[in-house]
């Protein structure tokens, strides 16, 4: 009886008993959910217009933030070292269409998959002789991102929000936003949407298909030069930032793969429900540390009912 009334109780008695530490929970939740959200969109601009599940989004994250340091290190002011970066993301994005994925078009998804798995490698290598393999620390003064925090009093209690956090989700809604409107409004975003509805109808009207992969994959970079920014103000900017990348796969099982509403969803979703179960589940009952697999657990049950993910097409084959 003790232990039922530990899981559907009690949490829920906490969350009545300490608004105030509930709203400082919600708040983190949402901030985590905003970055994951990010990283899965890159994914899916890539996958929607090309068919490739990306691998190297991970890497390009740590490579962008890098470059953007880099620059900075060697003198350049932080405010001009930022186009510099997307410049050298936009190179990447050429040089990668070029040598890359021209030459292996109308392959299959795999050969693809494990083309994107040595573009990762490469840059690796590539990321630590330019840049070495020490952490760094991300310009978050020089970039004019603020670093204190607001302190509120609601219900009785405290809650603070760290201004750098804030820039972050007014700067993720702001991205989002503009992306959305590119992929609704302008007419190389229609040509994205119907790249990735029907490759051959698309094709058939004179698509571009270099340019629509160019320009995905230069998206794709400023996504992660973003996301660079905001993660490696929180933790600093090294290799292993690349794992933030696996925290977008169960967004992406959750949203679906091919679904831009899906990715924000999904990230807000499970940032939230994955610091809500942590703290009031996971810590009293798990010893804690469920963040690092609640949301895999989260996409697996929904994929169980819901194979396409929430927002994903269904695909009916004949046969």
């Amino acid at each position: 009886m003790e232990f039922l009334n530990s899981i559907f109780v009690k949490p829920f008695a906490d969350m009545v008993g300490a608004p105030d530490f509930l709203l400082q929970v919600l708040w983190e939740g949402l901030v985590a959910g905003v970055l994951y959200a990010l990283i899965a969109l890159g994914f899916v601009l890539i996958y929607k217009s090309s068919r490739i599940f990306n691998f190297a989004q991970g890497i390009m994250v740590v490579f962008a933030a890098l470059t953007l340091v880099g620059f900075h290190e060697k003198g350049v002011p932080a405010l001009l070292a930022v186009p510099l970066t997307l410049l050298v993301m936009f190179i990447l994005a050429v040089a990668i269409e070029r040598a890359v994925l021209r030459p292996l078009v109308n392959q299959p998804d795999l050969i693809l998959f494990m083309a994107t798995i040595g573009i990762t490698l490469f840059l690796i290598g590539f990321g630590e002789i330019i840049f070495g393999g020490e952490n760094k620390v991300m310009i978050t003064e020089q970039l004019y991102i603020p670093t204190g925090s607001f302190e509120f009093e609601p219900f009785g209690g405290f809650v603070s929000i760290e201004q750098k956090d804030l820039t972050a989700v007014i700067g993720a809604v702001l991205l989002v936003v503009g992306l959305l409107v590119f992929l609704n409004r302008s007419k190389m975003g229609r040509a994205i949407r119907a790249l990735g509805d029907d490759h051959q109808a698309a094709l058939s009207v004179g698509i571009s298909l270099s340019t629509i992969w160019v320009l995905v994959w230069f998206i794709a970079g400023v996504i992660a030069l973003a996301t660079g920014i905001v993660w490696g103000a929180r933790a600093g900017v090294s290799f292993a930032l690349e794992v933030i990348a696996f925290k977008a796969l169960p967004v992406l099982m959750l949203g679906g793969l091919e679904s831009v509403l899906g990715a924000i969803v999904g990230g807000l979703a499970i940032g939230v429900l994955e610091k809500l179960f942590e703290i009031y589940w996971g810590q009293p009952l798990l010893g804690g540390n469920t963040e690092t697999w609640f949301a895999f657990v989260l996409a697996l049950v929904v994929l169980l009912f819901r194979p396409q993910g929430l927002f994903g097409e269904k695909i009916i084959e004949r046969v």
